[in-house]
């Protein structure tokens, strides 16, 4: 058990009957009499809907123990993505909703972080920058008349925001968490 004031980030808690992971949490002291306050957005461990909530600082929650195993990327079936131990050869399927948008970018072999709440597979931990590569765009320009930014489709089928000078084969930096463009990843010449 834990105070509402003590939630961090990558924490599990039961709230109402429900199990979440603590995406963010800010606590805010109170001025005189009254008591501080914490907002968190939290994800539910069982749908992978966020929410966000503030809690009285001194209500107390109840922690749960997630247990994080490196597995490696297989397949995608239908709404779920498997994957399995290196270790053990052990296979799951996690549902694709718990993974989010960021499921598309997962690739063959790909090794991430699997959390688990007891046996049950609750979450996945995706690289916050990814390279990836640019499977269609326009021709690079440099006409400031072009404007800044230029939409770009990834070999994933998602299509991001790229400078003009980007073209078709390019990889590219990607911050999974806000789907932007980091930079360009330079081939080295030969």
């Amino acid at each position: 058990m834990v105070n509402a004031s003590q939630l961090r980030g990558g924490m599990a808690i039961r709230f109402e009957g429900q199990n979440y992971k603590v995406i963010a949490a800010e606590y805010h002291p109170g001025q005189g009499k009254m008591g501080g306050v914490t907002h968190a957005r939290l994800r539910n461990l069982s749908t992978g809907t966020y929410w966000e909530h503030s809690f009285r600082a001194e209500l107390k929650l109840e922690t749960l123990p997630i247990e994080k195993r490196p597995m490696d990327f297989l397949y995608r079936e239908g709404d779920d993505c498997h994957f399995m131990d290196p270790e053990s050869f052990e296979q799951v399927a996690v549902p694709a909703a718990l993974i989010g948008e960021q499921a598309a970018f997962l690739t063959e072999s790909m090794r991430v972080p699997v959390e688990f709440l007891g046996d049950r597979p609750v979450s996945v931990e995706m690289p916050q920058i990814l390279e990836v590569r640019i499977a269609d765009t326009a021709p690079p320009s440099h006409q400031i008349s072009d404007g800044p930014w230029k939409p770009a489709k990834l070999e994933s089928g998602v299509e991001v925001m790229v400078p003009p000078f980007i073209k078709t084969g390019d990889s590219i930096r990607l911050d999974l968490t806000t789907m932007k463009y980091m930079d360009r990843v330079r081939t080295p010449s030969k």
